[in-house]
This record gives C-alpha cells, sequence and structure tokens, in this order.
C-alpha cells in the first residue's frame, strides 16, 4: 500500500470500499499493523510510513479505554493533513491563538516523538486561547487543514466515529500543543495495542463502516 493509493482511492470516491477491505484483513490477523492509543483520544492505526508522507486510520470509541492527555486537546500539525471521515460525526474546531505575555492562558509545547514515545517540551512562548470557527463533517466527507494550523477534533459524546487522515509533512515545521502555563517538560508514552485489541478495534470499526448509510465514498 502507498501514500498515492489512498489519495487516489479517496478522490475516486473508492474510500469506503478501501477502508473495509484494510480493516477486514487487520481483522482476520492478516497484516503487521499495530495499533496505539493516541493521547487525543483515538486509536491510531498506522498504514503507510514514506518519509514525510503518511497513512493511518483514526478510531474514536467509548468501548476502548483512551490514553490520558498531559496537555490539551488543541493542537498544530507539522505536516497537512486530509481527513476523511468513514462514519459518523467529527468537529473540526478552529483555534484563535494570540501570543500574549501579560494574560496568558495556555503555553506552547513542542511534541517530538521518538521510538520510545512523545517529549513534550515547554516553549518560551505564551498564548490566549479561545474556540474559534467549527466546521462539522459527516460519512463521507473530507476536510483539510494546513500545516501549522492550532486546531481540536472534536466527537460527540460517547459517539462512534472513524477517519482516514493523510499526512504531508512540511520541513522546518514542529507539532505543537497548548497546556498549562507551569506544566513541565515531561515524556509521553505511547501506548502500543496487542494484538488482539488491535484485531478488536478493526473490527469495530470495520462493522461500524459497514452498518453505517455511507454512500461509496
Amino acid at each position: 500500500m502507498r501514500y498515492r493509493d489512498v489519495l487516489d482511492a479517496l478522490a475516486g470516491g473508492d474510500a469506503r470500499e478501501w477502508a473495509l477491505g484494510v480493516l477486514g484483513d487487520i481483522a482476520a490477523g492478516g497484516s503487521q499493523v499495530r495499533g496505539v492509543r493516541h493521547p487525543l483520544g483515538f486509536l491510531c492505526l498506522p498504514l503507510v510510513r514514506e518519509g514525510d508522507l503518511g497513512v493511518c486510520v483514526h478510531v474514536w470509541t467509548p468501548a476502548t479505554r483512551r490514553a490520558r492527555s498531559t496537555t490539551s486537546q488543541v493542537h498544530c500539525h507539522s505536516w497537512d493533513l486530509v481527513s476523511h471521515v468513514l462514519y459518523g460525526q467529527v468537529r473540526n474546531v478552529h483555534a484563535v491563538v494570540t501570543d500574549t505575555s501579560r494574560s496568558p492562558t495556555h503555553r506552547v509545547f513542542e511534541v517530538v516523538s521518538t521510538p520510545s514515545g512523545d517529549v513534550v517540551r515547554p516553549t518560551p512562548r505564551t498564548v490566549a486561547y479561545a474556540p474559534g470557527r467549527a466546521e462539522l463533517f459527516g460519512a463521507g466527507e473530507t476536510y483539510t487543514l494546513a500545516a501549522g494550523a492550532f486546531h481540536s477534533s472534536v466527537i460527540p459524546e460517547d459517539g462512534e466515529a472513524a477517519t482516514v487522515a493523510l499526512g504531508r509533512g512540511r520541513p522546518g515545521l514542529g507539532d505543537l500543543s497548548l497546556g498549562p502555563l507551569v506544566t513541565p517538560l515531561h515524556h509521553v508514552r505511547r501506548e502500543r495495542l496487542d494484538d488482539a485489541e488491535t484485531v478488536r478495534a478493526a473490527e469495530l470499526a470495520r462493522r461500524s463502516l459497514w452498518t453505517s448509510n455511507t454512500p461509496g465514498g
């Protein structure tokens, strides 16, 4: 599987069929994919990594334990995002972030991923944050987000949703998160799912997608 293949499936309206096939393979134990419990609240099934290109399936479900966030859900990527909603609803909330040292609400943290997890490093930058424009996307819809744009992905409480997320890295940019002003430098271990948990997550997503009313992508 290549990044271009997934992008072509989205452009051709075949995202649903493609995802059913991929999730079915993982659920059948015929894949080397191992899920990760992501601090932003979803289960990540990493599918493609080609240099600065990557593809994952993100699954939000109350049926499994979520990772604990040490900063907040407001973040920005070092990569341009293309996100296609497979089922459920995803609210993309743009953030209004104003640099200030007089009355800040948050500090900006740099998140550096390593093989053993994430190093979350406070920066000197402090900001005032407020939620901005919110966009609601449902099954079969695709949205994009430029690298460096602060936002949060919000799922209805106790809701089920899944997306195909494609990323294209932008040199010179970092992954950032907003967090409490006094949080120190710390390390967050990315918890990998075992084989059985990965299979269950893929099967849950496959069943939810199969029974959804999504048209052909």
